[in-house]
C-alpha cells in the first residue's frame, strides 16, 4: 500500500500521536523516525523532513497539542517534540445508562486491530530505546476496527491484496455452500458488513454478508491475481440485492437490568420473576439477529424460534473455541 494513500496517512498520523503520547520527554526527529514505521520507509532524510513537517501541521490543525521543546536545557540547537497529555486529555465525562448502551453498540463496530500491529511496533521500539513510558496517557487509545465477524480481517486483507479466496457461506434459510470469490470491497451498510466480488463458480458479481461466512476464509490464489473493475460501486450492488424481509417474531428471556437495546425494540416486555424478563421481539434476518443476541452472552436466552436458537448457539460455540485456541 502506498504511503500516500488515505489509510496509510491515517495510520502514520495515529502512530505519531501514540509515539508522542508515550513519552514524558521530548523526542528528537531521529528517534521519532526510528519509532514510527512509516517514517522508516522513506528513502531519504529530506523526504522524511518534508513528511514530518506536513504531519506536524496536520496534527495541530486537528487540535492536538504538539509541543516543540529543547532536548537539552543548556543547548537549544535541536528541538524535541511531545504531546502534553494534560492538554490532550478530555475532562471527566459522565454518561447516563442509555448513553452507555449506545456507546457499547458503537464500540462493537470498531474492534479488529487493523492498525494495532504497527502501533505496537512503534511502542516496542521506544521501549527498546529506553524511552520512559507514560502508560496512563495511552489507555484506551488502541485503534480497532471492531466487527464481531471473525471473517473481517482475512477478507479485508484479501481485498487489499486482490487475492482470490474461498469460504463456506450460510444462506438465510440455513443452507451452507462453499463459494469461490475474487473479493472487490468490504463495505458497511446500515450497520452490517458486506463483501462484494466476482463469484468464479457462477461467473457473475455477488454480495455476501460477513456475518454469514461460516468458518475460515482460505486464500486460493496469489496476490494481484485480478483487477477490481474501475466502475465498481459496492453500495449500489448491496442496495440492489438487499430486500427487507417480512418481520418474524422471537421470544427471548433477558436478565433484569440487561439487554436494554433489546428491550427498546421489543413489542412486549413482561417479568417472569425477580431475575428474568420475557420479551417479544420482531426480527427480519436470523443470522444478523443471532449476532446481536450472542453479544449479550448468558444474559439473553432464545426461547423461540428454534433456528434462531441454533444460530446463537453456533456463534457462542465458535467464540468458546476461539478463546480455547489462544
Amino acid at each position: 500500500m502506498s504511503t500516500t494513500s488515505p489509510a496509510a496517512k491515517t495510520e502514520r498520523l495515529l502512530n505519531l500521536v501514540i509515539c508522542l503520547l508515550y513519552t514524558r520527554q521530548p523526542l528528537s526527529k531521529a528517534r521519532i523516525r526510528d519509532a514510527v514505521p512509516q517514517y522508516g520507509e522513506t528513502a531519504s532524510t529530506e523526504a522524511f523532513d518534508r513528511m514530518f513537517e506536513r504531519d506536524k501541521d496536520e496534527l495541530r490543525d486537528l487540535g492536538i497539542p504538539l509541543r516543540t521543546e529543547p532536548l537539552d536545557a543548556y543547548f537549544d540547537d535541536e528541538p524535541g517534540y511531545r504531546i502534553d497529555r494534560r492538554e490532550y486529555a478530555l475532562p471527566d465525562i459522565v454518561f447516563e445508562a442509555d448513553e452507555l448502551a449506545v456507546l457499547g453498540l458503537a464500540s462493537r463496530t470498531w474492534q479488529q486491530a487493523s492498525l494495532a500491529g504497527a502501533a505496537s511496533t512503534a511502542m516496542r521500539k521506544l521501549q527498546a530505546a529506553d524511552v520512559e513510558r507514560d502508560a496512563a496517557s495511552i489507555l484506551g487509545l488502541e485503534p480497532r476496527v471492531r466487527t464481531t465477524e471473525a471473517a473481517f480481517t482475512p477478507v479485508k486483507d484479501a481485498v487489499l491484496a486482490c487475492r482470490p479466496i474461498s469460504f463456506d457461506y450460510r444462506k438465510s434459510d440455513g443452507a451452507v455452500s462453499t463459494r469461490h470469490l475474487q473479493p472487490w470491497a468490504v463495505t458497511n451498510w446500515h450497520g452490517r458488513w458486506y463483501l462484494t466480488g466476482f463469484d468464479t463458480d457462477r461467473g457473475a458479481p455477488r454480495v455476501f454478508r460477513l456475518g454469514r461466512i461460516d468458518g475460515a476464509v482460505k486464500a486460493t490464489g496469489r496476490p494481484g491475481a485480478y483487477q477490481v473493475p474501475d466502475d465498481h460501486d459496492p453500495l449500489r450492488m448491496i442496495e440492489g440485492v438487499e430486500v427487507e424481509r417480512e418481520p418474524q417474531p422471537a421470544v427471548l428471556r433477558v436478565l433484569v437490568g440487561a439487554g436494554n437495546t433489546l428491550r427498546r425494540r421489543a413489542r412486549t416486555v413482561g417479568d417472569i420473576d425477580d431475575h428474568w424478563s420475557q420479551l417479544d421481539v420482531d426480527f427480519t434476518d436470523t443470522e444478523v439477529f443471532a449476532e446481536q443476541i450472542s453479544g449479550f452472552g448468558p444474559a439473553v436466552r432464545v426461547i423461540h424460534p428454534p433456528e434462531l436458537t441454533q444460530a446463537v448457539v453456533r456463534r457462542l460455540r465458535a467464540a468458546r473455541h476461539a478463546q480455547e485456541a489462544r
